[in-house]
């Protein structure tokens, strides 16, 4: 008895031992955590302050009211400041679930930017020079000189025979054919005429239409290293995305028009709302080549949703889809 007691004393250290371990390993990880979630918060309200300060961040809603759904916002692009704008005019309960989309090869070049994106935006991330690199074309290659090999009568062959001797008759045998009478052909040896062959009768209905992909097929082809893939993945999450159709900022009043990537994921979600959207007075804020902002009021106008119609083609959906971002300029 007073060896199992003893057993019983010395696993019970052993165990405060192994949870004080344990305790003293987690403990600065679990306060690591929440001074990081701490900081990105007050970051983002210093941010939240900041922005509606400099700009007003003004949000206004025409036919599409603020609703906790999956979203695709896509907008006009003029200036850095476009991304934190959207997300400063959003409300808080779809700010939490809206992630705007970023470049990776600006938001990432230091630290604090990655920080900024990442902890307080919940960007996603594009790599603008991702995708497959095309293919190098093949080298040229060298003709192969063939030296003939004659072997006929009278003439040097490759392997070295000897030319004939001068005055020495050649024979013809070799070379010309006996003529042969020709012979008469009977009935039997004339071909036959073929048969006529019926003409095509060219179809009457409509041809058969290839079945478009379904979504989630769509999904399924998508390169790993496209540039959508990182807003594939944030899509099928859950989350809301801000994208920038244009693919670049631009200089002009109006927008530049718009790349395949927004037509591409309307196909491949076709529950998500595409919602348009026109940022004003941004570029003036923080233009093209700038790092010091101005303070300007700007506003953001949310319209109506729209979809891609039944058949509808990548091009015309496009042009309508930046018709729809124009059109909130004069709201």
């Amino acid at each position: 008895m007073e060896f199992r007691g003893e057993a019983e004393k010395r696993g019970m250290r052993l165990l405060s031992r192994s949870a004080a371990c344990a305790t003293g390993i987690a403990l600065p990880l679990i306060c690591a955590r929440i001074m990081a979630a701490m900081l990105s918060k007050l970051m983002s309200l210093f941010l939240l302050g900041l922005v509606r300060f400099l700009t007003g961040s003004q949000a206004r809603w025409y036919g599409c009211p603020p609703k906790a759904e999956q979203r695709i916002y896509f907008a006009n692009h003029q200036s850095h400041a476009d991304l934190v704008m959207i997300w400063a005019a959003l409300p808080q309960e779809l700010r939490s679930i809206t992630r705007p989309i970023a470049a990776k090869d600006y938001w990432t070049k230091t630290p604090f930017r990655q920080w900024i994106t990442s902890a307080v935006f919940n960007a996603v991330y594009v790599d603008r020079q991702s995708g497959t690199p095309p293919t190098a074309p093949a080298a040229p290659v060298e003709p192969v000189r063939v030296e003939p090999s004659l072997d006929a009568p009278g003439i040097a062959a490759s392997s070295g025979a000897a030319s004939p001797v001068e005055g020495e008759q050649i024979p013809l045998s070799g070379f010309v054919a006996e003529e042969m009478p020709a012979a008469p052909l009977s009935a039997p040896d004339i071909a036959a005429p073929a048969p006529a062959l019926p003409e095509p009768v060219p179809p009457t209905g409509p041809a058969p239409e290839t079945p478009p992909m379904d979504a989630q097929a769509l999904r399924d082809a998508l390169p790993p290293d496209d540039p959508l893939a990182p807003l594939v993945r944030a899509l099928e999450s859950g989350d809301s995305i801000v994208i920038f159709p244009e693919g670049t900022r631009g200089h002009g009043d109006e927008p530049q028009p718009f790349k395949s990537g927004l037509y591409k994921l309307a196909l491949m979600f076709p529950q998500a709302v595409l919602v348009p959207a026109w940022i004003h007075n941004v570029q003036r804020v923080m233009p093209k080549g700038e790092v010091v902002p101005v303070p300007i009021l700007c506003s953001v106008t949310f319209g109506a949703p729209i979809q891609v119609e039944p058949g509808e083609e990548r091009r015309p959906f496009l042009d309508r889809a930046r018709r729809a971002v124009i059109a909130l300029r004069e709201v």
